[in-house]
């Protein structure tokens, strides 16, 4: 008797900061209006994914004094966006990237329970970590945290969003106190919004790191990794579901949906093309110096960017500066494979950062698409794909009205929507363990 297939779990990327998406193509549409969101969430509930998730950036950033083209100025708040639309969606699920490093858990907390009210339980929380002192400098208190330290902020963030989500009963009334005394936060809490639909926020994950790895077997729910090709998503499905026994979890209790992002055509040979021709849009010349500059520390304006890479040594800063020696020897070695990879593959500076930043996961038929997102989730690589386009917001269009109707074919990808369900239903999470709280609820 043949078992049924594995069901393919889709969340749908609307990008912020990244060099994915087109914006210089005539087809690319606002990142600031709502109707471009409200568009992109509705093709997404048409194709019946999972969620849609949204990133967010603390701070503009800035290359040689000026902004980075690849940010979005004028980017709405993200919790707002996602709040409104729960009142023009009815099913997918709706997730934010914040921050645990720049946040404080009582507020965020209380933000997500919020949202997941508002939306009847579609509310997602894709926790993330900031590293440098330019995001902090936006912030009170400023500066930044070492990578070891900002995981221990994250996992006590989580740990007492828990507690704070948990700390109403369905049978009681009021809450239970809420008193936690840690290295990075002390709160003694009366959490002011009741337990949601779904129990409690998902939380996502997109760490790489041994930390970030031991944080999503922690806490995460999802985690959206970058590991795209075949054998290196069987590999980090493999390492972090492995470390799940120790938390008590168990396989289905976390989904892994890498980014991927897809080309399409009638033929291969046209969908190859049409790979290249969006590749040159992704990455323009002043790009691909940029992507250097940021790399080599200082300016390579005077480079060909279809021309070799630079034969000059990075400027990695005077050699009193603190930790000189370890960042020297950093950037060396990445300028060492740079220079390795152009080589073996004869990569001009343009094409070898169209190889390390616009490499497109799938490109293909429909049918050749569909087969390739089956077999990784089939074969245990993956849960799914966090589904990334090249245009805002009709990115998922073609990949919602072509491909989407092979999945279902194939009996691995939902036809409909079971109404009243919620995020944790859709990803075929289990009902959260509830943490661990005081015996008596306040009075």
């Amino acid at each position: 008797m043949s078992r049924s297939p594995r069901q393919i779990h889709l969340a749908a990327h609307f990008p912020g900061v990244n060099s994915t998406t087109v914006w210089t193509d005539a087809a690319s549409g606002s990142q600031i209006d709502f109707a471009a969101f409200e568009y992109f969430a509705r093709t997404a509930e048409r194709g019946f994914f999972d969620y849609v998730f949204l990133a967010e950036g603390l701070r503009l950033r800035e290359h040689k004094g000026r902004v980075h083209e690849l940010d979005v100025l004028g980017r709405p708040n993200t919790l707002a966006v996602l709040a409104a639309l729960s009142a023009v969606t009815d099913h997918v699920g709706l997730v934010g990237t914040l921050s645990t490093t720049f946040n404080e858990p009582y507020e965020l907390a209380r933000q997500l329970a919020t949202l997941d009210h508002l939306s009847g339980g579609r509310a997602g929380w894709n926790a993330v970590t900031s590293s440098d002192a330019f995001h902090g400098a936006n912030f009170r208190r400023g500066g930044f945290l070492a990578h070891a330290d900002r995981y221990e902020r994250a996992k006590e963030f989580a740990a007492l969003s828990k507690k704070l989500w948990d700390s109403w009963d369905e049978d009681e009334a009021l809450p239970r106190r809420i008193r936690h005394a840690g290295a990075q936060f002390d709160v003694d809490a009366l959490f002011d919004v009741p337990r949601s639909p779904q129990g409690r926020p998902v939380i996502v994950q997109a760490g790489d790191s041994a930390d970030g790895r031991d944080f999503g077997a922690e806490h995460a729910e999802v985690i959206f990794s970058l590991h795209q090709d075949f054998a290196a998503a069987r590999v980090f499905y493999d390492d972090v579901k492995g470390r799940l026994a120790a938390w008590g979890r168990d396989e289905d209790s976390l989904k892994i949906l890498p980014a991927a992002t897809f080309v399409l055509g009638d033929t291969d040979a046209e969908a190859r093309e049409r790979s290249r021709e969006i590749a040159l849009q992704q990455v323009r010349p002043e790009q691909a110096l940029t992507y250097l500059e940021q790399v080599w520390g200082r300016d390579l304006s005077g480079y060909d960017p279809d021309g070799p890479l630079p034969d000059v040594e990075p400027d990695t800063g005077a050699e009193t500066a603190r930790g000189w020696a370890n960042r020297h020897a950093a950037v060396q070695a990445r300028i060492a494979s740079l220079r390795e990879l152009s080589q073996a593959e004869g990569l001009s500076i343009r094409e070898l950062v169209i190889r390390l930043t616009a490499k497109h996961t799938f490109v293909g038929t429909p049918e050749h698409i569909a087969s390739e997102i089956d077999r990784y989730v089939q074969e245990r690589a993956t849960d799914g794909f966090t589904v990334v386009g090249h245009l805002t917001p009709h990115g998922l269009d073609d990949f919602a009205t072509r491909v989407v109707p092979l999945l279902q074919e194939r009996g691995s990808y939902r036809r409909s929507y079971d109404e009243g369900a919620t995020l944790r239903d859709l990803l075929g999470l289990p009902a959260p363990a509830r943490a661990l709280l005081p015996d008596t609820a306040a009075r």
